[in-house]
């Protein structure tokens, strides 16, 4: 079942100071197997190594540039973020198409790591998982970090895996970003209002609940609906 067959990827470690945290993917393999993949080494990321790549230039926001807004109306507020359609379009498109579905109108955020990330848009409050389109193309290579307040396309260890659920960084989580070492997870958007409500999010008490064996709240947190502005 694909629920249950991808939870292993959301186990995988973050690096040698964050070793107990994963990074995040599609959901779905057992507890059980996701339990034993964090017996892998983390793998390690020198500070020098990463100060001595070029700073990314900074994408520009605004109608100007064409680049749409989504508002994410929650549980404990509301977010707006802007999406990069001229840095990564094809990770935009999906989810624009996904918003005009109304797939994340009841979904929830399912797994959230204080000081690491908030993942969300696959289930709804019953942990029923929401079907999804095909998988798409990785744009992590696109030259946008994984800052804080970034969105970025959840995926399985699979490179082009991702399909519905995103996460929002809560810190700049550099692991997480194309490299060497890893193609890295896909920057598609950053919250330019309600930054608030991410700090809310990690303080939600997380544990053992449905089908995942840790990190999911234990008050639902709902995604009440997602809009384009």
């Amino acid at each position: 079942m694909r629920t249950l067959g991808m939870m292993c990827a959301l186990c995988l470690l973050v690096g040698t100071v964050q070793a107990a945290k994963q990074k995040p993917a599609e959901a779905g393999k057992t507890p059980a197997a996701k339990a034993s993949t964090k017996a892998e080494a983390p793998k390690t990321e020198t500070p020098k190594a990463e100060a001595a790549k070029p700073a990314a230039a900074k994408p520009e926001t605004g109608k100007s540039t064409g680049n749409p807004t989504m508002v994410i109306k929650t549980s404990l507020g509301t977010l707006e973020a802007v999406l990069y359609k001229d840095k990564a379009p094809i990770s935009v498109e999906n989810i624009v198409q996904y918003i005009k579905d109304k797939h994340y109108n009841g979904t929830i955020f399912h797994r959230i790591i204080v000081g690491f990330m908030a993942q969300g848009g696959g289930y709804d409050a019953s942990f029923n998982e929401r079907s999804t389109r095909a998988p798409i193309k990785n744009e992590a290579n696109n030259g946008l970090k994984n800052d804080r307040g970034t969105l970025a396309m959840a995926r399985t260890p699979v490179v082009d895996s991702a399909t519905s659920q995103f996460f929002i960084n809560m810190k700049h989580n550099t692991s997480l970003d194309n490299g060497p070492r890893d193609f890295g997870y896909a920057v598609f958007g950053k919250v330019t209002k309600g930054l608030e409500v991410l700090d809310k999010l990690e303080k939600v008490k997380t544990g053992s609940k449905g089908p995942f064996a840790q990190d999911c709240p234990q008050d639902t947190v709902l995604i009440e609906s997602i809009t384009l502005k």
